[in-house]
């Protein structure tokens, strides 16, 4: 459960060299080995705290310049029966040493070696230590069943127009020459970590349904779960749960996709729809799309690509394959 997907050193280098355009390379790291103190602190923890031993989940976001902010949670982490909206603190926070430390009025939080103690301001008492985890969806590595179309098994790029190797993984900002009407399609993806960055330019890029129907990457890991973060519909709909593991950990989209209908004057009839799942968890339950989204292709009846939206930020993909329906 406690696996990292590390790139080397040199394929490190090669990214620099596809994503050339990312105005901010010198703050994005796609290598946990090379990341500073701060990749290390950030990260979810749980555990238990106060007389009554009460559970809570913690999300550590790292801001770069060695400060944070800590989203805490009655009850655990976010996931399929907890809402990521039920927020019990935020609190910011900063290095001293190798140690985050975060405080208000009441309470004391030092994290170090994957631990995190909480004491009271008043008398300096332990109440309480979380334990860093780390989250795995339960279709990661997925594999495709018999019939499927492998769009990206980590040998080739030659399924997508644009595609480009990076070691054994795709680079963002390609689309698929076969197009595809009803399907389920599995994908696992990747954002970089660029602490320094805010809002769309952390790690940016966009699953898109038939070229029509974008479902956003980026790293929301701990934000809002508005419709322009992760696991949102563009302009239609945000997230059930915000279900965004940290940056540089593998993450699965899983997409049942109903196509719109349109009668013999090309009028159309019904709304396409979806129900999607982020690291295993449904975020929208068969979702009617109203209207397409920016980005790509107007809807229409006709099939259409999936395209990998690239917006010159170093997400990479991997494990891509549809089932037509």
């Amino acid at each position: 459960m406690n696996r990292i997907f590390a790139l080397t050193i040199s394929i490190a280098m090669l990214n620099v060299a596809v994503f050339a355009d990312d105005n901010d390379l010198k703050d994005t790291y796609l290598d946990p080995a090379t990341a500073p103190i701060d990749y290390k602190i950030q990260g979810e923890y749980e555990g238990t705290a106060g007389p009554e031993a009460v559970k809570f989940g913690v999300q550590v976001i790292a801001l770069g310049d060695g400060k944070f902010r800590m989203v805490s949670y009655t009850g655990g982490l976010p996931n399929a029966d907890r809402s990521h909206k039920d927020v019990k603190v935020e609190i910011d926070g900063e290095l001293e040493g190798d140690a985050a430390v975060f405080a208000n009025e009441l309470f004391k939080i030092e994290i170090a070696n994957g631990e995190l103690a909480v004491s009271t301001v008043a008398d300096g008492i332990l109440r309480g230590t979380l334990y860093k985890v780390q989250r795995e969806s339960d279709t990661l590595g997925a594999k495709p069943p018999a019939g499927a179309v492998v769009l990206f098994d980590g040998s080739s790029a030659d399924a997508f127009e644009g595609g480009k190797l990076q070691g054994d993984l795709l680079a963002a900002n390609c689309f698929s020459r076969e197009k595809f009407g009803d399907h389920t399609l599995h994908l696992e993806f990747r954002t970089p970590f660029k602490p320094k960055a805010r809002g769309q330019a952390r790690g940016n890029s966009g699953v898109y349904m038939q070229s029509r129907y974008e479902l956003q990457v980026l790293d929301s890991f701990g934000l809002a779960g508005k419709n322009n973060e992760c696991g949102g519909i563009y302009s239609i709909a945000e997230p059930n749960v915000n279900m965004c593991f940290p940056p540089l950990q593998w993450q699965t989209y899983d997409i049942d996709f109903t196509a719109a209908r349109y009668d013999d004057q090309g009028n159309k009839t019904k709304n396409a729809r979806a129900t999607i799942r982020h690291n295993g968890v449904v975020i929208h339950d068969d979702l009617e799309l109203p209207h397409g989204t920016p980005g790509r292709h107007p809807e229409g009846p006709e099939a259409d690509a999936l395209y990998l939206q690239g917006h010159g930020n170093p997400v990479v993909y991997r494990n891509i394959w549809v089932v037509k329906k």
